[in-house]
Order: C-alpha cells, then structure tokens, then sequence
C-alpha cells in the first residue's frame, strides 16, 4: 500500500495521486455482513439402519442450489442459500434427503444500482456458501454417510443461465402470442 499526502494509508489511482474515489465526490461502495445463521435444516435417512448397510451401493445423488434475496431495510438485504440434496440407490430407495436455508444479512453502501442485483445473487452468496458447504457436509456425516462435499459453485455462471432461460422464455412467448 501506498501513503497519500495525508499520511493515511490507501491505494493510489491514476486520477493525480487522489486516494480511491470519485473526483465527484461519491463515496466508496462499502459492504459488510452483518449476520450469518442458519434459517433451515433437515435431515432425513428413511432408509435407516438398512440404507446404512454394506452392499447397498452408491446412491445416486441430485443437488439443487437457490439463491434468494429480500430488502430487510433501505441498506440492509438478506441474502438465502438453499441447498438441497436427494440420494437415491439403484432400486430407487431413498438413501437420503437434506436440505439447508442459510442465510447472511448484508449492510450495502454506496453501492450503484446497476452492481446491487449482481452483487446480491452473485457475490454475497459466493461468500455464505464455504459456510454453509460445511454445515451441509457435517449433517450428511452426522446422518451416518460419508459427507457430502458440494463442488464449489460459478454464481455467475447461474445467474447469466437463468437471465438467459428468461429471455429465452420471454422471446417464445412473444412469438408465441404475435
């Protein structure tokens, strides 16, 4: 890090050597988290004590992942991570069933209204969910089964796919109706 002429520590840009900022005088975007918890959690081994047994085999295993998001106050959204995960074996048994709602509070500021949707559905749950992977992971070993250690996940990558399923969506209909 550099010094500015103040003696305050902070990262020079190219705008003459003034510290971070619009020469406008706009503010930095500053974002906190303010709380993270867990909303929801469920386990269930219907198949206990046999679905625990030598030879039942490797279930087949179908993960769901959601991200929603509420305004909680004029700079305050809740961001939810739903995970969900459905294990099944070969003769369509159910191994297992969890799901997971974990949420985290978000304190936004100064944040431009063209970033906040991409911040709120991209970033924020990229940073709940090495959290909630592991509380995921210590109820599937806690059910009896090895844990369940979920891929880390492209949120961007969701979300451009589901803007471009609703465009998709929206254009058929439009063809449709015309």
């Amino acid at each position: 890090m550099a010094e500015n002429e103040t003696g305050d520590e902070g990262y020079i840009n190219g705008n003459g050597g003034e510290a971070a900022g619009d020469a406008a005088g706009e503010a930095m975007p500053q974002v906190s988290i303010l709380a993270q918890y867990v909303k929801d959690l469920s386990f269930e081994n219907p198949g206990a004590p046999g679905s625990l047994q030598q030879g039942s085999g490797q279930p087949k295993i179908e993960i769901n992942v959601n991200v929603g998001v509420r305004q909680q106050s004029e700079n305050v959204y809740e961001v939810e991570l739903k995970l969900s995960a459905n294990a099944a074996f070969e003769n369509g048994k159910t191994a297992f069933i969890t799901e997971l709602l974990y949420g985290g509070l978000f304190g936004l500021q100064n944040v431009p209204q063209e970033h906040l949707e991409l911040f709120l559905v991209v970033e924020a749950p990229r940073q709940l969910f090495p959290f909630a992977r592991r509380i995921f992971a210590d109820a599937t070993r806690d059910g009896g089964f090895p844990p369940l250690m979920l891929d880390p996940i492209d949120f961007a990558q969701l979300y451009f796919a589901r803007q471009q399923q609703a465009e998709t969506a929206e254009q058929s209909g439009e063809i449709g109706h015309a």
